[in-house]
């Protein structure tokens, strides 16, 4: 069966339905000369079509000659015309027909465009897309026999290809919405997977991602070659990474000494970490990722260094298309009431405090999280309270405690009795978007609160160092490094924050997708992929939540 130029890569676990589908009747869309010129500029710009995931050719010295067959039966004329032209000597075979042959093999799943644009010469049969990709780039090109491709024989039958093979032969559909779309906007799409599949390239080993998480994140860390290498328990792999190599690692669920060990030895360590928009549902309760973020700096919520994140914010100029998305995905977060776990629609609880005077909302966090211990300033949730009331002494002071540490899963409990001496009241029933809604100032140590709270007109005060703080946007009472010098807008920050810094993936399809498709997602209620360990993780902290209020009372 004839494969489309332009196709899905093999993402591990997707979903989708095939990108390129055979049309029902056989009518040609309209198209002129320049269109297929900008369509060849296009696939040459962005580099898609073929196995574009593919390796990069381990070429044998002296071979700059490849000889590219579609089956078999194609290859002894291939081989005959690399004699005829006296290259035989030169030339290496792309895929395992030619083992036989006596001609040096290379792997089958190559890049056809790091293949074509490192050798002088492609000999291809007439069904192989290399000689495509071969034309667009302007390497040298020799067809044998006929195909699809045979045209591109001659120089002047690119235009001819490209409106028959990749436009006229094929419909295509958008792999999230099922709708048409263009050819150009799927290879604007497939280019945007080349950049997430090569920049996960460098890695060569993964720690401390559950399986549970797998399920989404594998997507987002596959380098188009081979399974995600994922460590197994306790850290171990196959072969110990090599001095010079990079790994990334989930560190709160890896074996601190063995991440020190790597890292003394020469070994770059990496982090992966939760984006800010994760899920419908607790990563305490075993709900999988649907954003990750991976970071070869160290994580955004350590000040000890500048993360990734604080490189775009402290040198990045945004233009003001990249401005008005992130304008529009504020928008749409704070309209459909969504957070880092989902919607948010619980109503507000309106205390007489809250329509006397001044009203702070003061947000537990998870006291052993590593944003507290690194970015907290050395402070925990009562501290916090001690201090928020000390810069608040007329307020009505709010304090909501951590789902987590409410879910019964982690630490950060801080009794009632002893909350109740610094806060007005303890608000476990709101939601934290109605607060917000509610509330003048927000006080936090590194909690994300205070970005939703950013982002919905609120004013911060910050206590410990998250990313947000030192841009100009906050109130900061933490030591925040000297280092950031910029004065940052809103949507900035969000631009950074939400669209260039996290990877997402859409829990329909298990594709890798934009942050404006994740959140329309969860705003239809299909942002969860759900499992019995979901279930089970939910039982727990019920059971545990009893436990611990139990023994405060």
């Amino acid at each position: 069966m004839t494969m489309p130029f332009l196709r899905i890569p093999p993402y591990p676990g997707h979903r989708a339905l095939p990108l390129a589908i055979m049309p029902t009747e056989a009518t040609e869309p309209a198209i002129n000369a320049r269109s297929i010129d900008e369509l060849a500029a296009c696939l040459v710009r962005w580099r898609v079509g073929g196995n574009f995931w593919g390796a990069s050719p381990d070429l044998p010295r002296r071979r700059d000659v490849v000889l590219c067959p579609s089956n078999a039966a194609a290859l002894p004329h291939l081989i005959a015309a690399a004699r005829e032209a006296g290259v035989i000597d030169r030339a290496v075979v792309r895929g395992r027909f030619g083992r036989s042959a006596g001609v040096p093999c290379i792997g089958a799943n190559i890049d056809p465009w790091d293949l074509c644009a490192r050798v002088a010469l492609v000999i291809a049969d007439g069904a192989d897309e290399a000689a495509l990709v071969a034309r667009l780039i302007g390497t040298q090109l020799q067809i044998v026999g006929g195909g699809s491709f045979a045209a591109l024989a001659d120089v002047d039958g690119l235009k001819q290809v490209l409106r028959t093979e990749v436009i006229a032969r094929w419909r295509y559909r958008d792999p999230f919405y099922g709708g048409s779309i263009t050819a150009a906007e799927v290879i604007a799409l497939l280019g945007k997977w080349r950049l997430l599949i090569e920049a996960n390239r460098p890695i060569t080993a993964v720690y401390g991602v559950a399986r549970w998480k797998r399920v989404t994140a594998d997507a987002l860390l596959w380098d188009g070659i081979r399974s995600v290498p994922h460590a197994r328990a306790g850290g171990r792999l196959r072969s110990r990474p090599a001095k010079g190599s990079r790994v990334v690692a989930w560190i709160a669920r890896t074996d601190a000494q063995a991440m020190a060990n790597l890292a003394e030895s020469g070994v770059s360590v990496g982090e992966i970490e939760d984006g800010m928009v994760r899920s419908t549902g607790l990563g305490a309760n075993c709900v999988p990722p649907l954003s990750i973020i991976v970071d070869a700096a160290g994580p955004h919520f350590d000040p000890g260094q500048a993360s990734e994140l604080e490189n775009i914010l402290q040198t990045a100029e945004f233009d003001d298309e990249l401005l008005q998305r992130a304008a529009h995905l504020r928008a749409t977060l704070v309209e459909a009431g969504i957070t880092k776990y989902g919607m948010d629609e619980a109503g507000a609880v309106q205390s007489p405090g809250i329509l006397r005077r001044r009203t702070v909302l003061v947000t537990g966090q998870v006291e052993d999280d590593r944003s507290v211990q690194l970015g907290g300033a050395g402070l925990d949730n009562l501290s916090l309270l001690r201090r928020a009331r000390h810069v608040e002494p007329d307020a009505w002071i709010v304090f909501k405690p951590h789902p987590d540490v409410e879910a019964g899963h982690r630490t950060g409990h801080v009794p009632d009795a002893r909350a109740l001496e610094w806060a007005d009241e303890i608000d476990r029933t709101s939601s934290i978007i109605a607060l917000l809604r509610s509330v003048d100032a927000v006080h936090v140590l590194t909690s994300l609160a205070g970005f939703e709270a950013l982002m919905r007109g609120c004013e911060v005060i910050t206590h410990g160092v998250p990313f947000y703080a030192g841009w100009g946007l906050t109130r900061d009472l933490g030591p925040v490094p000297a280092r950031r010098t910029r004065r940052r807008t809103l949507d900035e920050l969000v631009a950074a924050t939400l669209i260039l810094y996290p990877r997402y993936v859409d829990p329909v399809t298990r594709l890798p997708c934009e942050p404006e498709l994740l959140v329309e997602r969860i705003a239809q209620g299909r942002g969860q992929v759900r499992s019995s360990l979901i279930v089970l993780r939910e039982l727990q902290g019920q059971l545990k939540r009893r436990l611990q209020r139990s023994e405060t009372r």
